[in-house]
């Protein structure tokens, strides 16, 4: 008997071991994996030197009271707010938390200015999490269905559509949250443009600028955030998912005034921002940086949609090609599932994103070769389509 709940459709395949960008089933099958844990496994599997500092913090001290100061902590969130332009850091344990904190946070910074404005305005297709207020922020129907009555204050708009968001803006906005890069919407990305003219938005109707960057942040884009990119700077931003590189940890950042509206007893997380998981993060910061992983993901992003496009070439099913650094889509004609098992069966591990997108999430540290690896392993999956 399986004690599991069934809350997700498992792939037939038990997993068992990790190396570099390779996974192990109890078979002993090997696969190259474009998974990464879902964007998570930065660095790939069992870095030695990621395995060298969990050990060593283990040995020391694994959890410690937020009650308390922890180093680890201290140092953590002095690396991020430099590195994102933000005053403070919360740490917690998910994406999902981390989107809940940042709404928390908006809403009761326009409470104590004595403001009525509640509302958070998201993008259709968007996904925040799976906690009550984080799947109503999600711009999808489908994970919300049974779960009502939901809570009130959101609204959604289509993404890159500056004027309908213009529109939804009312006295009752407190603030706009995007992902740069929607990742399980369907790899769509939020343009360049798009973002400067949200971010002009809100400070011409003083309005807060939420990125949800879960998924795009810590390096999966080619800048250490997506938002870079654009040239903008929000007012509050979440990341989980690579910061741990494997290890469970979500961060919220946000401005000096903006960070003053949480104080003790505001908010809190029993686990957040525990020596071990916040080691992790300043291991996998550390590596980033001395493996230049940033030009990497450059590079071999390029090289994967280039070899995508030349896919396409061969494969008319494939529609088109889209993303930014290692977050890669390619959109298909037909259900992308059946590609995705046909993949697996030829030792490649790859996701969807949506009902027709293939989604591409290689560890940071993929090399050139593994890149050829995965394109020829693909065709020859989509070789065997009728």
């Amino acid at each position: 008997m399986n004690a599991i709940m069934n809350t997700y459709a498992r792939f037939p395949i038990t997993l068992v071991r990790g190396d570099g960008a390779r996974v192990w089933d109890d078979a002993g099958n090997a696969y190259l994996d474009f998974i990464s844990g879902i964007a998570v496994n930065t660095l790939g599997h069992a870095h030695p030197q990621l395995t060298a500092a969990l050990s060593r913090q283990a040995g020391t001290m694994l959890h410690c009271s937020n009650l308390f100061h922890i180093p680890a902590q201290q140092q953590l969130a002095a690396r991020l707010t430099a590195l994102s332009g933000l005053d403070r850091a919360f740490f917690c344990n998910s994406g999902a938390e981390a989107n809940e904190a940042a709404i928390k946070l908006a809403r009761k910074y326009f409470y104590d200015q004595g403001s009525s404005r509640r509302t958070i305005i998201t993008a259709h297709q968007s996904f925040h999490g799976r906690t009550m207020l984080t799947l109503t922020a999600t711009g999808q129907e489908k994970v919300k269905t049974g779960f009502d009555p939901l809570p009130p204050g959101f609204r959604h708009v289509a993404l890159n559509d500056i004027e309908a968001l213009r529109q939804a803006v009312d006295g009752s906005t407190a603030a706009i949250l995007l992902e740069p890069l929607q990742g399980e919407g369907g790899v769509n990305q939020a343009n360049s443009a798009y973002l400067q003219a949200v971010r002009a938005l809100c400070d011409e109707h003083g309005l807060l600028l939420l990125l949800d960057e879960v998924q795009t942040g810590i390096g999966r884009c080619g800048t250490m955030f997506a938002f870079e990119q654009a040239g903008i700077v929000p007012d509050i931003l979440t990341l989980a998912k690579g910061l741990g590189g494997g290890v469970p940890i979500g961060a919220m950042l946000a401005g000096e005034e903006v960070a003053t509206a949480f104080g003790p007893g505001t908010h809190g997380s029993t686990f957040g921002g525990n020596p071990l998981s916040c080691t992790a993060a300043l291991t996998v910061l550390d590596v980033i940086d001395a493996e230049s992983l940033l030009d990497n993901v450059i590079q071999r992003g390029r090289q994967l949609q280039q070899g995508l496009a030349a896919l396409q070439q061969r494969f008319p099913i494939m529609r088109a090609i889209r993303g930014q650094g290692l977050l890669v889509g390619a959109e298909l004609s037909i259900e992308a599932a059946p590609i995705v098992a046909a993949a697996r069966s030829e030792g490649l591990m790859i996701l969807l994103a949506g009902p027709n997108v293939l989604r591409f999430l290689p560890p940071l540290n993929i090399r050139k070769e593994e890149v050829n690896e995965a394109l020829a392993l693909l065709a020859s999956a989509m070789e065997t389509q009728p």
